[in-house]
């Protein structure tokens, strides 16, 4: 099975090196193909050129589809890509990329999701990592959670592959709640793709 990963320069590159770990491990049965990102001075390439994988530069969205299209991925990872993904791209890999999100995506577009209280679990369609973060808090929200899914033409929705949940405490900041979910959200990614090899791989 072949990986691309996608990744920006707001963040580390900690998506990216949890499956480059599990990669090595022998847990994900897969290559990276490539890191793909939009800037040349992205932290998280210094994790891909130290573990010698191919590095593209692409950093406008109309170029992004050619890319893929040569590299012939089996999936695409979102990992702290902050470019709008074209519709061009969703409908020429369906069921192929996977997009992390900060909040709980139900499994249908009117539902929702139950946190481990059995309180309702905060969607945060439309918000970005941080802004999702804080919506937690000012919501005064029980739980925090991510959620990993495939990329659809439904904005911030589609088939969910895996959920994770953080208790939020009293003193929580938005720094301090995140660090939490982040390493959550690492776990998780590797895990989704270890089993989506695994299956469709065999």
């Amino acid at each position: 099975m072949r990986i691309a990963i996608l990744i920006s320069n707001t963040g580390t590159g900690t998506n990216l090196q949890a499956i480059i770990d599990e990669i090595e491990a022998g847990k994900i049965k897969a290559e990276i193909c490539a890191v793909i990102s939009d800037h040349a001075d992205t932290p998280g390439l210094e994790r891909a050129r130290n573990h010698n994988l191919k590095i593209e530069i692409c950093p406008k969205k109309e170029a992004l589809l050619p890319f893929l299209q040569k590299l012939k991925p089996d999936y695409i990872c979102l990992a702290g890509w902050k470019q709008i993904i074209l519709d061009e791209v969703i409908e020429s890999f369906p069921s192929k990329i996977l997009n992390l999100h900060p909040g709980l995506i139900p499994d249908i577009v009117n539902g929702s999701v139950a946190n481990p209280d059995g309180t309702e679990g905060l969607w945060n369609k439309g918000m970005l990592a941080d802004k999702a973060i804080k919506n937690f808090l000012d919501k005064k929200a029980t739980y925090a959670g991510s959620s990993i899914h495939f990329l659809t033409l439904n904005f911030d929705f589609g088939p969910v592959l895996g959920r994770v949940f953080e208790k939020i405490e009293p003193s929580d900041t938005i720094e301090s709640l995140y660090t939490r979910l982040k390493k959550k959200e690492n776990k998780m990614y590797a895990e989704v793709l270890e089993k989506l090899c695994q299956t469709n791989g065999s």
